[in-house]
């Protein structure tokens, strides 16, 4: 069945187009306070159009593609940021790729990770995702994070939280290869382990009749023909189950995500001096400002996390998350250690004891939210604590 024709002029095609025309009008220039308004209605726009987008590429590939084609296109426009930033200098310097990356580390873990477990949770009473494959992400995350924000901080080539040039070749040499054997993995070998789980398949009920699960765990019998639940369930199904789109609009769509994010990286470009500005108005120090960028960036991992789990696809959101973050380190260290080079002065990539007190607390939590393969709203609000916290410490170390 051939997926229906879709008209080209739509917000989803012309918001895209837009954003970079705004990007290249305002990039690099000091703007007055309406056009930073503007500016940041554009880059919520264009946000919403890149979830859009990667939905549709998503549908087309299937999973686990779809999530990792999001997590890669983000990382890698994020890594252009970085390195752009790094070069031109100036306070924080040497600490951007540190805190850039540590706020994905934390915001994908903790933050898209929470959300999307409340989300499942409370539509569905219980949000399930598959132990294995989401086990292995976490694990690859928490060794990644050990070999490139942890060890600098005790390393003794060097003074402060900064790897030699052999260690830091080393780093980025291990993460690369590391992120390559889980992506591997996770398309190739064992892609099973990154599918959603169907909840309650193969359970039955009185007569026959299908069950759901309940937040304890039980049998409950499904929703009634016609109530809200039913509905709601059967529109999950039906958006499943729709036709794929066309290679063409496939393309389009592919072609749209990837000038929507560099609209999103290059608006959030043009918005940090008024976040920076805006930082130092409050009294914060200059590290929130990679926090404040990282959240900009994660912003269409985040929504389409949420829409996969509000749909009961909780493996997509756990994809999403803990891909982001894999992403996040294993592009951006290879990437600062070829760029420092030619880049003036340190780079300090240990992190300090707040930072690294969260970390493990981040990992240990993650490990018990992974094991049983299902959370409730509980284990979602402790995430979404560890979030809270390290935002707060952020701000106020």
């Amino acid at each position: 069945m051939a997926s229906p024709a879709r008209p080209l002029l739509t917000w989803t095609t012309v918001v895209p187009v837009v954003a970079i025309v705004v990007m290249v009008f305002t990039f690099g220039r000091e703007l007055p306070v309406p056009l930073v308004v503007l500016v940041a209605v554009v880059l919520a726009g264009s946000v919403l159009a890149a979830v859009h987008h990667a939905e549709v590429v998503a549908h087309r590939v299937g999973e686990p593609f779809g999530s990792l084609v999001l997590a890669v296109a983000v990382t890698v426009i994020e890594v252009a940021l970085i390195v752009t930033l790094t070069a031109s200098g100036g306070e924080g310097a040497p600490e951007l790729a540190r805190d850039t990356v540590f706020a994905a580390v934390m915001i994908t873990s903790n933050g898209i990770v929470g959300l999307s477990l409340m989300v499942a949770s409370v539509r569905h009473g219980l949000a399930v995702f598959n132990a294995e494959g989401t086990g292995a992400a976490l694990a690859t995350v928490a060794t990644l994070s050990g070999l490139t924000l942890v060890l600098p901080t005790f390393t003794t080539s060097r003074p402060g939280p900064e790897f030699s040039p052999a260690q830091l070749a080393f780093a980025a040499v291990a993460s690369l290869l590391l992120y390559g054997a889980f992506v591997l993995t996770q398309t190739v070998r064992h892609r099973d382990f990154f599918l959603p789980v169907p909840v309650g398949a193969g359970a039955s009920g009185p007569a026959g009749r299908p069950v759901h699960r309940t937040a304890a765990g039980d049998d409950a019998p499904a929703a009634e023909p016609g109530s809200e639940r039913e509905v709601a369930d059967r529109g999950d199904d039906e958006d499943d189950h729709a036709p794929p789109p066309t290679n063409r609009a496939t393309l389009l769509s592919l072609a749209l995500l990837l000038v929507s994010l560099v609209a999103v990286v290059g608006l959030a470009k043009v918005e940090s001096p008024a976040i920076e500005s805006g930082v130092a108005a409050v009294g914060f120090p200059q590290s929130f400002v990679g926090v404040v960028i990282a959240l900009l960036v994660l912003a269409p991992e985040t929504l389409a996390a949420v829409r996969a789990a509000r749909r009961n696809r909780v493996q997509i959101s756990m994809n999403l998350a803990y891909g982001s973050a894999m992403a996040s380190i294993g592009l951006t260290i290879p990437v600062i250690a070829a760029a420092s080079a030619w880049l003036d002065g340190p780079l300090n990539l240990g992190l300090g004891p707040t930072q690294l007190v969260l970390l493990v607390l981040t990992v240990a939590v993650s490990a018990l939210t992974v094991v049983p393969g299902r959370a409730t709203r509980l284990q979602a609000a402790v995430h979404l604590t560890l979030l809270a916290a390290f935002v707060f410490l952020a701000a106020s170390p």
